[in-house]
């Protein structure tokens, strides 16, 4: 059996086709479509109209390809760029009358919760307790637990893209006064979620994201054309010094280093301090980069719960807000 899964993230539509018999999903096809939403934002976070047009025209391919490759579904879902969107509703309208696919936005915090459930399979129970971390464009998710699922999971709006546009537009390489107001911000939006990473004591943290497997390359990982087997981690100290060799270029100069590609070069800088912010307030000395994120974790849930969970799942996910059950508890150690 063949599943399929659409993701429209704030750069890129991604669309994986995987034999899911025996309980793992196994890729067999993949492909993207770059079309960098992110840049085509509004002050109010409004997608403009060109940058939709597009948008349904890569689900529409996506949708082609699966049928070809003989794929259910496929299960689609954007992110936070489309969920934090005031046009949200008119995008999913247009891309289910348009394709015939109806796509969804999750809530931040199921995203988080997916994202744990596909590190947790990855690296095994003898991860222990884990603390899990994901950057994307428009939002960073946290997520920690013992389990197969976290104990809690939390969305942060933190993204990459969004810093960028939001703090280090103004120069090129940024002034030291934007990366100030840059880490302050981060270290507010953090503080409590910090807090009870701390508490936790993780035995393991995991990174996932195309962001984190670009800096952790940048910090001397192995590149990625030596497969997802091979183990790569982050260390904070090392990704303290990327955020000054990041600050110190332009972005033209970002694109020219190990890692680095042209598309994201603009939004290293932003990654790197939320990263490298973030594991430092949580106590994370390293962090071991997962190569499986909330595609692989759809798709496990698909598996291990049945097709009925992805119904339920979106069934009024449409809206974009989160759950009752979804909702993060920080207050305190009983939490």
């Amino acid at each position: 059996m063949r599943v399929s899964v659409v993701d429209a993230g704030s750069n890129t539509v991604r669309l994986v086709i995987a034999d899911v018999e025996g309980g793992v999903p196994l890729p067999v096809h993949t492909v993207k479509w770059k079309l960098r939403l992110s840049e085509h934002v509004g002050p109010d976070g409004t997608i403009a109209e060109e940058a939709v047009e597009r948008l349904v025209k890569a689900v529409a391919a996506a949708g082609a390809t699966a049928r070809r490759w003989h794929a259910s579904g496929p299960l689609a879902f954007a992110t936070a760029v489309v969920r934090g969107a005031p046009n949200r509703q008119e995008i999913l309208h247009r891309v289910a009358s348009s394709t015939g696919i109806r796509m969804c936005t999750l809530p931040g915090e199921t995203e988080a919760e997916l994202t744990f459930l596909a590190a947790r399979r990855w690296l095994g129970w003898n991860a222990g307790p884990l603390a899990l971390l994901d950057i994307g464009g428009g939002s960073l998710e946290v997520a920690f637990g013992r389990g197969r699922l976290p104990d809690f999971a939390v969305s942060l709006p933190l993204g990459a893209s969004r810093l960028t546009r939001e703090h280090l537009s103004v120069q090129d390489p940024p002034g030291p006064g934007e990366l100030k107001e840059l880490r302050r911000r981060i270290r507010h939006e953090l503080r409590d979620v910090a807090s009870r990473i701390r508490w936790e004591r993780p035995r393991t943290a995991a990174v996932t994201s195309r962001t984190f497997q670009q800096l952790a390359r940048l910090c001397g990982a192995a590149p990625g054309r030596f497969g997802p087997f091979v183990e790569r981690e982050l260390v904070c100290g090392d990704l303290g010094g990327a955020v000054r060799r990041l600050a110190a270029l332009s972005t033209v100069e970002r694109a020219q280093l190990p890692g680095i590609s042209a598309p994201r070069a603009a939004q290293s800088l932003a990654g790197a301090v939320v990263g490298h912010t973030a594991l430092k307030l949580m106590g994370l000395r390293r962090a071991v980069v997962c190569p499986w994120a909330i595609r692989e974790g759809v798709l496990l849930r698909y598996i291990e719960d049945g097709a009925d969970w992805w119904t339920d799942a979106t069934g009024s996910a449409g809206s974009g807000a989160p759950s009752p059950a979804a909702t993060l508890r920080i207050a305190g150690p009983s939490a």
